[in-house]
């Protein structure tokens, strides 16, 4: 049978939208004949991201609380209510055979009204610290896919699979060197090369960093391909150089991973899994800013591996240079971080995510 029909829920974020996607696509390829929905939250970026995909996307009146007293917080319960109604609506019209969550705050009440009505569903749980949604659904679901080891802190360990997080296709081949990497970004053969990376938006903290070390970069020899994000583009578009590029957004990310060879990133659980399948060695600066500084856990359990170096913002000043210039001058040292990031990568993470799927619908 090919006529399956799949709900997906995840949003909120890019780390929860794309996984999702991912997911689609490989169940796509086994199911031609399948149909799929999605179910995000009202005014987030998946209803935007999710169409752009292909894929028919329904929003719900759901946000998360908020630390302090608003009035977004007063009018939390009464947006539980509207999406649990309103998921109970899409379950029994759209009658799915699976549903899949990937985290945020749509997928709670979604998941929660299609286990109750006995629908097989699966979780999709990207870092090392689980998110609030996918805690609170966990005892309801039938199977938990994890990137971590560890995960039986959070969840019943009889559900979890270690499948690690789904990428994008195009990286799986990307680590080898590409002879059309270096000249695409305009720069010279033979010397470092540093890639920055703070999400798609930016990162203000690594953007400054960046900004106030170009002097260092130049005297080590390093050159710079630099995404400092749609914010922030404005702002630093001036620093542009023969040895310095600035992109408010990279579009060939298989040529930026392949010209590199130091990385310097957030460490989003995305990001986290790219990385070790691109295999060079990373200095991550995790976000402070982000529920239960799950980015600092993420590359906590990297670099506790001797496979990145983990450097948190309110550090910077001090280990920085040091940290930094041992990177560029050592090529042994380039090569252990490379190498042993590479071995924690998972590239068939969907495929592997998509067969736990499968045995969802054969049960």
């Amino acid at each position: 049978m090919g006529n399956y029909r799949f709900i997906l829920s995840g949003g909120g974020t890019g780390g929860h939208i794309y996984p999702a996607i991912a997911i689609a696509n490989e169940l796509k390829v086994r199911y031609p004949n399948a149909e799929f929905l999605f179910v995000g939250a009202k005014d987030r970026m998946e209803m935007e991201k999710v169409p752009q995909a292909g894929y028919k996307i329904e929003g719900l009146w759901i946000s998360g609380l908020q630390r302090k007293l608003t009035l977004k917080n007063l009018m939390f319960p009464f947006k539980v209510v509207s999406s649990l109604v309103k998921a109970a609506k899409i379950v029994r019209r759209f009658r799915p055979h699976v549903v899949v969550g990937t985290g945020g705050f749509a997928s709670g009440p979604l998941l929660r009204v299609a286990a109750g009505k006995g629908i097989p569903c699966l979780l999709q749980e990207q870092n090392s610290y689980a998110g609030i949604t996918n805690k609170l659904l966990a005892a309801k679901v039938s199977k938990i896919c994890v990137a971590y080891d560890g995960m039986e802190a959070f969840f019943p360990a009889k559900k979890l699979v270690k499948t690690g997080n789904p990428v994008r296709s195009d990286l799986v081949s990307t680590a080898s060197e590409n002879l059309e990497a270096l000249p695409f970004f305009k720069l010279i053969p033979g010397k470092n090369t540093l890639l920055v990376l703070g999400g798609s938006l930016g990162a203000r903290r690594i953007n400054e960093l960046i900004a106030e070390k170009l002097p260092l970069f130049k005297s080590l020899g390093v050159q710079v391909i630099w995404q400092c994000g749609k914010l922030y583009y404005e702002e630093y578009k001036k620093y542009e150089g023969e040895e310095v590029k600035v992109y408010p957004y990279i579009n060939r990310m298989d040529f930026a991973y392949s010209a590199a060879n130091i990385i310097i990133s957030r460490a989003g659980a995305g990001s986290v899994s790219e990385l070790c399948i691109v295999g060079k060695p990373v200095m991550f600066i995790p976000s402070p800013n982000v529920a239960e500084d799950h980015q600092t856990k993420n590359a906590t359990a990297i670099a506790k591996e001797e496979a990145a170096i983990l450097i948190r913002e309110k550090n910077l000043e001090v280990e920085f240079d040091s940290a930094f210039a041992r990177l560029v001058e050592s090529d042994e040292y380039k090569s252990k971080l490379g190498s042993n990031i590479k071995k924690l990568a998972m590239p068939n993470a969907t495929k592997e995510i998509v067969n736990e799927i499968e045995k969802l619908l054969k049960k």
